[in-house]
């Protein structure tokens, strides 16, 4: 029977990491950049995830001017406020977010196509 104690694998919980992150225990904030697809050729560029210190329309003001489009403050009951840009302007905005030293270039995740 001490062979059959030995032999028997300890419980793992695959899982472990990704609870330790959801309950805040040293958990990162990250800023969430995605893009929508509109009709045809058309998309949409969202950011999502900055703190609230930071004035949204200021930024956008910002990013509107830098990048030549038309854009957005969106309040979502879900997200909180979220960026709205026209155009696919992920890596753009990627790169300006952290020239500018709102986010840090490790806490930015791009999503989409």
């Amino acid at each position: 029977m001490s062979d059959l104690d030995t032999q028997i694998p300890s419980p793992f919980d695959p899982f472990a990491e990704a609870k330790a992150e959801d309950s805040g225990v040293g958990s990162k904030e990250y800023v969430h950049i995605r893009i929508q697809q509109r009709n045809g050729r058309k998309s949409l560029t969202t950011v999502q995830g900055l703190k609230k210190e930071f004035s949204y329309t200021k930024i956008l003001k910002d990013l509107k001017k830098e990048f030549c489009c038309n854009g957005t403050v969106v309040q979502d009951s879900e997200l909180g406020q979220v960026i709205q840009l026209q155009g696919d302007q992920r890596k753009n905005v990627s790169t300006f977010l952290v020239q500018a030293g709102i986010v840090k270039k490790d806490h930015i995740k791009i999503h989409g196509f």
